[in-house]
């Protein structure tokens, strides 16, 4: 087949206001098994919008190619996340990607992966994002790093300025980074260099020597930091597990480090196909994470299912059962850092 024929069939990306998942949700919940945990976690996310409390967004996976980003920039606009920690992956390669007008496309698992590759057609399972187009993002990450002072940025930093460069632009308006961006959301990406993120940076660097932009993964730890000693009472929805899981979890040991007397995150929700007996992160029970000191187990819920099945009937839940919250705007917290 032709490139062209293989890019036809675009992902198309779930919009949780056009359906209300409550009367699902609430029959599930009368059941078992992971039918009656996934009700558990939506009226968990519910309490902790209720109780006001900083809503920290955990994104592992592959998300947004799968057509779970809308639902994402649809939380941030109606102020039901307050905070973002997610891999390079989404944000980067997917999220940003598509703002600059790209698409991800319906594949198949069981394509001829060598002739993807001479077709220059990258595939994450049932997907395929056309390979040029991702180095047009990678040129595009290098463009914004050519336009700043040659300093140490935390990702969160950076990513303000993707989002500037969209707003600027017109375009993305239904990304997560725009949206972030727009309502004060901040978006960290502990990884950020494993993403197109990293290539373009590994460009600019090499183009600039002797001045150019780096990535302080530190400061991201210290800012996000800042965030739960600003909010006091917090609340974990995660997404997968990984690096983003185990830095938000992280911030309530960093706090106690700096002197401060915080409690455990108050909330947590995740939805997880990992398994906890191999030891991973991604599958260790949010009751394990409060061994730590991390996570108060009494109010969490594990979810064992996939994401694209789970999310959308949990995120419609609550979207059309929120209760009117104050944005937090903790992206403010840090606007003396960010050039005007």
């Amino acid at each position: 087949m032709e490139k062209k024929e293989l890019l036809s069939t675009p992902v198309v990306p779930i919009d949780i206001k056009a359906f209300d998942a409550g009367p699902i949700l609430e029959a599930m919940g009368k059941t078992a098994f992971q039918a009656r945990n996934l009700y558990r976690a939506a009226e968990i996310y519910l309490k902790m919008l209720e109780d006001d409390a900083g809503v920290i967004l955990t994104l592992a996976g592959s998300l947004v190619s799968a057509g779970q980003g809308l639902i994402i920039h649809d939380l941030i606009r109606k102020g039901l996340v307050d905070a973002i920690v997610a891999t390079g992956a989404n944000i980067v390669d997917q999220d940003f990607f598509e703002a600059l007008g790209h698409r991800h496309y319906q594949g198949d698992p069981k394509a001829d992966d060598e002739a993807l590759r001479q077709l220059w057609i990258d595939r994450i399972y049932d997907t395929y994002i056309d390979e040029e187009e991702l180095r047009h993002t990678d040129y595009t990450i290098a463009e914004i790093a050519d336009s700043l002072e040659p300093r140490p940025y935390s990702s969160r930093e950076f990513i303000w300025h993707m989002g500037r460069y969209l707003a600027e632009r017109g375009l993305g308006e239904k990304s997560i980074v725009r949206a972030a961006y727009e309502e004060g959301v901040p978006i960290f990406v502990p990884a950020f260099s494993d993403s197109s993120a990293g290539f373009g940076l590994v460009y600019h660097q090499v183009k600039n020597p002797k001045a150019h932009v780096t990535i302080d993964s530190v400061a991201d730890f210290r800012e996000l930091t800042q965030i739960k000693l600003k909010a006091g009472t917090t609340g974990l929805v995660m997404l997968g597990g990984g690096v983003p899981k185990n830095f938000a979890q992280d911030i309530v040991v960093a706090a106690e480090v700096l002197g401060h007397q915080v409690e455990m995150h108050k909330y947590a929700i995740q939805i997880t196909v990992a398994d906890e007996r191999d030891g991973g992160l991604s599958g260790s029970t949010l009751s394990e994470a409060q061994s730590w000191g991390k996570v108060d187990a009494a109010l969490s819920q594990m979810v064992f299912a996939e994401a694209t099945l789970a999310f959308p009937l949990l995120a419609s839940y609550v979207y059309h059962r929120a209760p009117m919250r104050a944005k937090r705007r903790y992206a403010d917290l840090f606007a003396g850092e960010v050039p005007a």
